[in-house]
C-alpha cells in the first residue's frame, strides 16, 4: 500500500502494526526502513508516541561509522533479533560518532513491541524476525536537502558516500519490494 498524507500514513501504520504477527519470539518487531532523509526517525517517534509500550532502537546507534551499514545489519541480526527470537537478552554496543569508536553496551529490555528505525532495519538478513516492514521514501533532492539541513555541509562527503552504500544495499536486498507499507514523505 502506498500512502502520502502524514496522518493517513500514521493511522495505516498503526493498523499494520496491530495486525502483524510476532515473528521474533515474544516480540513484535517493526522495521522502519528507507533511504536517508526520508523521515524515518520522525515517523518512528510519531508511532512511539501512539504506542507507549514500544521500545525504539535507532540504527544510528549500531552503524560503526560512515562505512558501517553492512556491519550494523549483521549486528542487528546477531546481537538483537536472533537473541530475542531465542528468548535471550538482546544487547548492542553503541557507536560514538564523535569519537569514531564503539562505546558502552546497551541491553534492550524485554518488550512485546520493538520499533527498529533506520537504514537496514528491514534488511533480508533479519527479515524472518520482522513482523512488519514500513518503507519511507522521498524524492532524492528532498532527502538530500533534509540530510544536509540536519547534518550540515561539513558532512556532505560522508552523506554522499553513505547514500551510495544504502543504494547498493537496497538494490541487492530488495528491501522496498518486501514492504508491508510504503510512505512517500515528499512535500
Amino acid at each position: 500500500m502506498h500512502i502520502t498524507a502524514p496522518d493517513e500514513a500514521i493511522a495505516t501504520a498503526l493498523l499494520t502494526i496491530n495486525s502483524a504477527q510476532k515473528r521474533c519470539g515474544e516480540t513484535k518487531v517493526i522495521a522502519v526502513d528507507g533511504p536517508s532523509g526520508a523521515g524515518k526517525t520522525d515517523f518512528a517517534a510519531a508511532l512511539a508516541e501512539r504506542l507507549p509500550s514500544a521500545q525504539v532502537l535507532h540504527m544510528d546507534n549500531l552503524y560503526p561509522g560512515w562505512d558501517g551499514l553492512e556491519q550494523a545489519v549483521a549486528d542487528l541480526h546477531d546481537e538483537v533479533l536472533a537473541p530475542l527470537a531465542r528468548g535471550e537478552q538482546a544487547a548492542y554496543r553503541r557507536w560514538d560518532w564523535a569519537r569514531d569508536r564503539y562505546e558502552e553496551w546497551h541491553r534492550l529490555p524485554a518488550t512485546e513491541l520493538l520499533l527498529v528505525e533506520g537504514v537496514g532495519s528491514g534488511a533480508a538478513r533479519g527479515c524472518q524476525f520482522v513482523s512488519a516492514l514500513i518503507w519511507l521514501e522521498a524524492d532524492r533532492d528532498e532527502r538530500f536537502r533534509r540530510g544536509i539541513e540536519r547534518d550540515g555541509e561539513l558532512y556532505l562527503p560522508h552523506w554522499r558516500r553513505w547514500a551510495a552504500s544504502e543504494e547498493a544495499l537496497f538494490a541487492i536486498d530488495g528491501t522496498r519490494s518486501r514492504a508491508d507499507l510504503i510512505v512517500n514523505t515528499s512535500p
